[in-house]
């Protein structure tokens, strides 16, 4: 809850089950002076309002009202002094809570204001299992274009990877039968035509990319990121972990903390497989790259909080909690991943033997240059996510209550079979210009997806908020960034893997010179 930015503080309203309240009750008493008037007007001129919650259901109520056309010189901002509460109830349950602000006061200088309320328990035969229906906003999770924008992902799916086949069946088959052939008729033929394309690389295309710890790290990170957000929105379809406040964030965290050895595994074998000795750079890379920038940033948002004496500051309990969490259970279960993973690794055998002196790699057509290929190579996946970010988002930054992680589970599966196809692609064109270089390109194309969220986030923040100032401004960007971060290392992973598989796929068939 904590981690959501939402810390409750305890009100003094004495509300008391089936206990009815038919007077008003004064709940506090303020003097107006210059200070306490100025802090309701602004917040009136603002529409700020806050949010209680009795038994786990939340309530909204603006602060107060302008009244247009006032001459009244102390400002034409009102107040709501008075709040009367409905609380429906079945046995012994609370079903629902309505509440009503009523008796707008100016605020007059030297004035007494006294905020009053009254409480009304009705019965209702509503169940217990239904009672936070009415929060979820249908209309808009389940509109037309929803379901519209994830059957136009799926027929992209279906697009990509009929593409993809068509590489393998078709044009793979016809390079294979055309380097078979020249293979076999070599000693006759003292004039036979250089091969090129793909198999050209076939001394080169199995060389370990460089900063290998690092980008060991990274792909492990990503396998973890992806087990965290499969179980996470499983978890959330199965058991309506959206219904509990801060449910879904706590989930994330024990999960991603919990496949700390599988992101430790990964990258461990991955390293060994590449003949690394520098193996505790890479289990460091795992256990503290990306947590280490999620705590930068948080840490910076915090301060801020701070600073401004918000409620969205996390305590300092929390933090030392999540702290012991990833230094008692995290990073413990990335070494033994690691050591795991460095011990069933078998030696790597690659498809064709990699040659002692790297090949000149001839220059390529401006379309298959690295600064082209890898921003084109997130367009695709991303757009299979667009219209489910703008659901996201519209949850998130308007507090609704986002209960649709069927779609999420959908859309999520979605980019991953996009971005996998896509790397594909990149990954066999690079490879027919005769360019070996691919792990970094599969990986950084993947990865450009996230470019394209923040792009839409900064859109969003502009066209569809109004936010402003250091603070708001601040926690958009901040979290936005890390979204962003976690969602580049998964694609990055995602494009990788898949890019890996097809060259272990195609040079397995090839004959070795």
């Amino acid at each position: 809850e904590t981690l959501e930015g939402n810390s409750l503080v305890k009100s003094d309203y004495a509300i008391k089950f089936k206990k009815n309240i038919a007077e008003p009750t004064v709940v506090c008493s303020t003097k107006v002076d210059e200070e306490v008037q100025d802090m309701f007007e602004y917040a009136v001129e603002n529409h700020y309002w806050y949010n209680l919650v009795l038994d786990e259901l939340p309530i909204w109520a603006m602060v107060g009202e302008t009244r247009a056309n006032s001459s009244d010189p102390d400002g034409d901002s009102l107040v709501y002094l008075h709040k009367r509460f409905s609380i429906a109830y079945n046995q012994d349950r609370v079903i629902e809570v309505n509440m009503t602000n009523e008796n707008p006061t100016p605020l007059h200088l030297n004035s007494k204001l006294d905020f009053t309320y009254e409480v009304n328990w009705v019965e209702t035969d509503k169940k217990f299992s239904h009672r936070f229906n009415r929060y979820l906003d249908q209309d808009f999770f389940e509109h037309q274009i929803h379901w519209f924008s994830i059957f136009n992902s799926f027929m992209m799916v279906i697009f990509l990877v009929g593409l993809v086949g068509l590489i393998l069946m078709r044009t793979l088959k016809s390079d294979y039968s055309k380097y078979s052939k020249q293979f076999d008729e070599e000693d006759g033929m003292a004039d036979a035509p250089e091969d090129s394309g793909w198999k050209q690389v076939q001394g080169d295309v199995f060389r370990f990319p460089p900063y290998l710890p690092l980008f060991c790290g990274l792909v492990g990170t990503g396998v973890q990121l992806i087990m965290m957000v499969y179980c996470t929105t499983i978890l959330s379809t199965i058991g309506t972990l959206y219904i509990g406040r801060g449910a879904v964030s706590t989930t994330a965290v024990v999960v991603y903390a919990l496949s700390s050895f599988v992101g430790g595994f990964v990258s461990g074998r991955f390293y060994v497989q590449s003949k690394g000795n520098a193996w505790i750079k890479t289990m460091l890379v795992t256990a503290g790259g990306f947590t280490g920038l999620v705590i930068v940033v948080s840490g910076s948002l915090n301060l801020i909080a701070i600073s401004y004496n918000s409620l969205a500051a996390i305590p300092f309990s929390t933090m030392l909690i999540l702290c012991l969490i990833w230094a008692l259970i995290s990073c413990p279960l990335v070494l033994f991943g690691t050591i795991v993973g460095r011990n069933l690794t078998h030696p790597f055998q690659p498809p064709t033997r990699i040659s002692a002196i790297p090949r000149q790699i001839p220059e390529k057509r401006w379309y298959l240059q690295s600064s082209v290929v890898i921003p084109l190579g997130g367009l695709l996946p991303f757009g299979s996510i667009f219209i489910e970010m703008y659901f996201i988002f519209t949850s998130f930054w308007n507090y609704k209550f986002y209960y649709v992680y069927g779609f999420v589970l959908l859309v999520f599966s979605i980019l991953l079979v996009v971005t996998s196809c896509v790397t594909v692609v990149i990954t066999y064109f690079l490879l027919n210009a005769e360019d070996y270089r691919w792990p970094w390109t599969a990986f950084m194309s993947g990865a450009s997806t996230a470019l394209y969220v923040f792009l839409y986030a900064i859109y969003y923040f502009f066209a569809k908020t109004k936010m402003y100032g250091l603070f708001q401004t601040a926690f958009y960007f901040g979290q936005t960034l890390l979204l962003c971060l976690a969602l580049g290392i998964i694609c990055g992973s995602v494009g990788y893997l898949g890019a890996r598989a097809f060259v272990f796929r195609i040079f397995r068939g090839v004959k070795s010179d």
